[in-house]
């Protein structure tokens, strides 16, 4: 099978490719520049890649059709932001035949009712991410079931990895939040720290793509999760962070607007993103339907990258005696 995965040299696609390389497929990987995927692989040498502009292709109306004319047996799209850009790339499709697969976000959902949230819960996107996100399932999965074209959708949770900085105990991406924990110092978190947040490595969220590219019919208009097999708490993520430097955890909680005087504006704004929504989402159909099954908890992800981390100098763990990932 000829497969395209557009955004390839990205934390999922780094994972994809020699995935599907092992398996037998003619892999062409396109990205916007030059970067090494961030999983250095011998499956790489066997991949044709192709340099593209996707935002200045999208606005001349040419990526859909550069696509189309690589007559790809499937297409996986990992980088589509925006209604606009999908719709270039399903007309371009349909008449080509090809699978289109598209990466979504579990912030299609929004604020939830119930919890583990599934798939066929009702969409409440906030944000223009979401929002767009939402958008584009819509469009997406409804032209697969119109019979227009096969397509699925995968809603990937918290991508975390080697190379990635993770989403942290505070619901944001400051540093200083894993440092902390690594000195065994204190750390404050919003409200009582029981705010959820729910993470993926990427190469089991490029699993969950492997697994609907192999079986179009059970995939096909379909939108599925891609998430770990549970969401961490705020408070119970920053005391397993703190085991895992070797420290007992020093926490202590502040009303949210006492929290988010003490931080940058870019940080308290990430965070209110984050517990708002509170993501605490079920991988059931995936798992029923295409035989998805996460390798790593939420917390083995995690680990895994902050190793890759302080491997690299950007979380200082100097004297600590951590919990290696296996």
């Amino acid at each position: 099978m000829k497969v395209v995965v557009v955004g390839a040299t990205g934390h999922i696609g780094s994972y994809l490719v020699p995935r599907l390389v092992g398996a037998g497929h003619e892999v062409i990987a396109m990205s916007r520049g030059n970067q090494r995927p961030y999983l250095a692989h011998p499956a790489w040498d066997q991949v044709e890649r192709v340099q593209v502009d996707r935002d200045a292709e999208d606005a001349a109306g040419t990526f859909g059709p550069r696509v189309a004319a690589m007559r790809p047996d499937a297409v996986v799209d990992l980088v589509c932001f925006t209604v606009p850009s999908a719709r270039q790339l399903v007309d371009a499709l349909a008449p080509v035949g090809s699978y289109l697969l598209h990466c979504g976000t579990i912030w299609v959902h929004g604020s939830a009712l119930e919890v583990p949230v599934r798939e066929d819960e009702a969409r409440h996107p906030a944000g223009d991410y979401g929002t767009q996100k939402a958008a584009i399932e819509e469009m997406l999965l409804g032209e697969a079931r119109r019979g227009t074209l096969r397509g699925t959708v995968l809603h990937p949770g918290h991508i975390v990895g080697p190379g990635w900085t993770p989403l942290n105990p505070a619901g944001n991406f400051n540093l200083e939040v894993f440092n902390r924990l690594a000195r065994g110092a204190e750390l404050a978190l919003p409200n009582f720290g029981l705010e959820t947040v729910h993470h993926v490595h990427a190469d089991d969220v490029a699993q969950a793509f492997f697994k609907a590219l192999a079986d179009p019919a059970a995939a096909s208009g379909e939108s599925f999760h891609a998430v770990s097999g549970r969401a961490v708490t705020l408070r119970g993520y920053a005391e397993s962070v703190a085991g895992w430097f070797g420290h007992p955890p020093r926490l202590s909680f502040q009303p949210w607007e006492t929290w988010a005087a003490a931080w940058a504006p870019e940080d308290a704004e990430a965070t209110l993103e984050h517990i708002s929504r509170s993501p605490s989402m079920s991988s059931d159909k995936a798992t029923r339907a295409l035989g998805y099954r996460p390798q790593y908890t939420s917390l083995e992800a995690v680990f895994e990258s902050l190793a890759w981390l302080v491997d690299n100098g950007q979380v200082d763990a100097a004297g600590n005696q951590m919990r290696r990932p296996a």
